[in-house]
C-alpha cells in the first residue's frame, strides 16, 4: 500500500524536479518509504507536527494544503458569514514556515474565505491576539515550537484565540479524511487569487503592546530601577526578537541582546535544540551575562510562547530555573502585588496543568485564591478563561504549565512569552527595589511552603506506531493497582481518560475536566506522579512532584521513588 502511494507521488505532475529527486533518493530504502508513506500525518488537538520532507506522514506543502482544505470545508459548513470573518495566519523562523503559511493562505483564498497573513514572522501570542482583534473565525500558526530544526508544524486556533477545541478538531479531521490523498483535485489552489489575501494591519502590533503594558503591576518600581538592572535576552533565532525587545523598551527596562542569536536562522546553528527549557540553550546568554555582569538571562523559543530563565544563586553562579520554579515565582509575585494594591478579589482564580508543581496550590491557598487544574495543553487553560472569565462569573489572574508556558491577561489564549518576559523583568525590578534577589525570593518561598522537587523523565519512541505504543503503556498502568511507591502511600489514583478519581478505599469520584490519556497518582503528603504520552513529540513522559524536607534530600528521595515506580511501568 505505502509503496503504491510512494510511486504515485513520484509520478505526479504536481511535484517539481527537486521534489521528485528527493523521493528518488530513498528509492531503495524501504524502511524510510514506509515511514513517509505508511500513514497520514496525524491531525490532533495540537494540529500537525512532524519532520519536514515529502510523504503523507511528513510536513510539506501537500500535507499543509490538505489540512487547510479540510479547515476550509469546516468553515464553509458554518455558513457564508463565517467565511467572511476569515482566517489569520502567522509563522515563525523555521525552515519552510513562510512557504507553508503562503500555501495555507492560497488554499483559503481559493475557497472564497477571507484571509489575512502577517508580513513577517510573528509569535503565537500575537497570532492569538490577532484572531480576537480581527474577529476571525480561526487562525493558523506555522511552527513546531521548541522541537529540533528538522520539524515544523501547523496549529489551528478557534475564534476565541485558543487552540481549536477537541470537538471542532474532530469535525475538521472528518473533512480532511474526506478529501482523500494529499494530491487530490479536491484541494483548491489558485495562485491568481493571491491579490485577495490581506496583510495584517501594522496597527495591530501597536495595539498588542499597548494592551499588554497595562498588565504591569509595579510601574513605580520599574521607573526607579528599570534602567539599572542588568538583563540579557536571546530570542534563539526565533520570532520573539522584535516583540520582547519592544515591550522591554516600552517598559523602560534595560536589556542586552545576544547578537548572534537575533538572526532568523532556520538551522538554529548556535544551539542543539531551540528549547529554552534546556540549560544548554541559554549558554550564549549566560556567557554574555557573565561578561556584562548581568544577573538574569531570558530565552524564548522560535514561536515565542515559552520563556526560559537563568538567575544567579547565592554563590554568584548561574542556575537555570525550571518552568515550575519560574511559574511559582511569577504566581507569588502577581498575587502579592494584587494584594498590596488592593486588587485581589474573591472572584479571582489561577490555573495550572495537573502535571505542574504542587507548590502552586500552596501559594494560591495562602492568598485565598482558587487554583484550577486542567489537562496538559494551554488550550485547556484558554477553555477555563472562556468558561469563567468571559462569562463574568470569575476573574482570571494567571495560568502556567511546567513546560515554561505562562499567561497573564486575557488578550490572547495561549502561552505568551512576551508578557512573561515583561512580567519577569518587572519582578526583577520590584525585588531589586526591595533589596531582594530573585534567587533569595525563591528560597523564601521554599522556607515558607516547604521544598518541592519537580522533574519529568521522558522515554523516546520512534516509528509509525510510536503513539500507539505510548498509549498502550499508559493503558496498561490503568490495570495495575498501586498502593504505595517507595513506601509512600497512594491516597488516590486519577484516570483522566475516564475523568475519574479513585480513592484508596475504593470510592470513585468524577473529575470536572476534558478527558485525556493520563494516569495520576496522588501520594501522601502532597506529592504526585503522573504518566502520559506527549501530544507534540514521540515521548512518554513521567512527572514527579515530591514534597521534601530540603533540597539536599530531594535527589535521594527522587531516585527511590523513580526506581520503584519504573518497576510498574516496565
Amino acid at each position: 500500500m505505502y509503496l503504491d502511494i510512494y510511486n504515485t507521488w513520484k509520478e505526479s505532475s504536481l511535484l517539481n524536479d527537486k521534489e521528485k529527486a528527493e523521493l528518488n533518493e530513498i528509492n531503495d530504502n524501504v524502511k524510510e518509504i514506509e515511514y513517509r508513506f505508511g500513514k497520514d500525518l496525524e491531525f490532533g488537538t495540537a494540529g500537525m507536527r512532524g519532520i519536514i520532507g515529502l510523504g503523507i506522514n511528513m510536513m510539506n506543502v501537500y500535507t499543509v494544503k490538505r489540512a487547510t482544505q479540510g479547515l476550509c470545508e469546516y468553515i464553509k459548513s458554518l455558513g457564508a458569514d463565517e467565511m467572511k470573518r476569515g482566517v489569520v495566519i502567522s509563522y515563525d523562523t523555521r525552515r519552510l514556515s513562510y512557504e507553508f503559511a503562503y500555501a495555507s493562505a492560497v488554499v483559503l483564498a481559493s475557497n472564497g474565505i477571507k484571509t489575512y497573513i502577517f508580513s513577517d514572522v510573528h509569535p503565537v501570542p500575537m497570532l492569538s491576539y490577532a484572531v480576537r482583534e480581527l474577529k476571525t473565525i480561526a487562525g493558523i500558526m506555522i511552527t513546531a515550537s521548541h522541537n529540533p530544526k528538522e520539524y515544523n508544524g501547523y496549529k489551528v486556533y478557534g475564534e476565541d484565540g485558543a487552540q481549536m477545541s477537541p470537538e471542532a478538531t474532530a469535525k475538521v479531521v472528518d473533512y480532511i479524511n474526506a478529501i482523500g490523498d494529499c494530491l487530490s483535485d479536491k484541494i483548491l489552489y489558485n495562485e491568481k487569487i493571491v491579490k485577495n489575501i490581506k496583510c495584517v494591519p501594522k496597527a495591530l502590533d501597536r495595539k498588542y503592546y499597548k494592551t499588554i503594558k497595562k498588565l504591569s503591576l509595579s510601574p513605580k518600581e520599574v521607573k526607579k530601577t528599570g534602567k539599572n538592572i542588568k538583563l540579557v535576552y536571546t530570542p534563539v533565532h526565533g520570532s520573539g526578537y522584535i516583540p520582547v525587545t519592544t515591550i522591554l523598551k516600552k517598559m523602560g527596562i534595560n536589556a542586552t541582546i545576544v547578537p548572534e542569536q537575533t538572526v532568523k536562522d532556520t538551522e538554529f546553528s548556535t544551539v542543539q535544540v531551540p528549547n529554552p527549557e534546556l540549560p544548554e540553550t541559554l549558554t550564549l546568554g549566560v556567557k554574555m551575562a557573565d561578561f556584562k555582569k548581568a544577573d538574569v538571562v531570558f530565552g524564548t523559543d522560535p514561536d515565542c510562547d515559552r520563556l526560559g530563565v537563568a538567575i544567579r544563586d547565592d554563590k554568584g553562579e548561574f542556575i537555570n530555573l525550571t518552568g515550575n520554579q519560574a511559574g511559582v515565582l511569577l504566581l507569588d509575585y502577581i498575587l502579592c502585588r494584587l494584594k498590596e494594591t488592593g486588587k485581589l478579589t474573591k472572584k479571582g482564580f489561577a490555573v495550572k496543568s495537573f502535571v505542574t508543581t504542587g507548590m502552586a496550590k500552596l501559594i494560591a491557598d495562602d492568598y485565598g485564591v482558587e487554583l484550577i487544574e486542567t489537562p496538559v495543553g494551554f488550550k485547556f487553560i484558554g477553555e477555563k478563561i472562556k468558561q469563567l472569565d468571559d462569562t463574568g462569573r470569575r476573574e482570571y489572574i494567571f495560568g502556567f504549565e511546567e513546560s515554561c508556558g505562562y499567561l497573564r491577561g486575557t488578550h490572547c489564549r495561549d502561552k505568551d512569552a512576551v508578557v512573561a518576559s515583561m512580567l519577569f523583568a518587572e519582578m526583577v525590578c520590584y525585588y531589586t527595589y526591595k533589596g531582594v534577589g530573585v534567587y533569595a525570593k525563591l528560597q523564601e518561598l521554599y522556607a515558607k511552603y516547604g521544598y518541592v522537587f519537580d522533574t519529568n523523565v521522558s522515554v523516546q519512541y520512534s516509528g509509525l506506531n510510536a503513539m500507539k505504543e505510548m498509549n498502550a503503556v499508559v493503558d496498561k498502568m490503568k490495570t495495575v493497582a498501586i498502593s504505595e511507591v517507595a513506601g509512600i502511600k497512594v491516597v488516590a489514583t486519577r484516570d483522566y481518560s475516564k475523568a475519574e478519581r479513585k480513592l484508596a478505599d475504593g470510592t470513585v469520584e468524577s473529575i470536572d475536566c476534558s478527558k485525556v490519556n493520563a494516569v495520576y497518582y496522588e501520594l501522601e503528603g502532597g506529592s504526585f506522579i503522573c504518566i502520559r504520552p506527549s501530544g507534540t513529540e514521540p515521548k512518554l513522559k513521567v512527572y514527579y512532584s515530591l514534597k521534601c524536607e530540603n533540597e539536599s534530600q530531594a535527589a535521594e528521595k527522587f531516585e527511590m521513588v523513580k526506581q520503584d515506580f519504573e518497576k510498574y511501568v516496565k
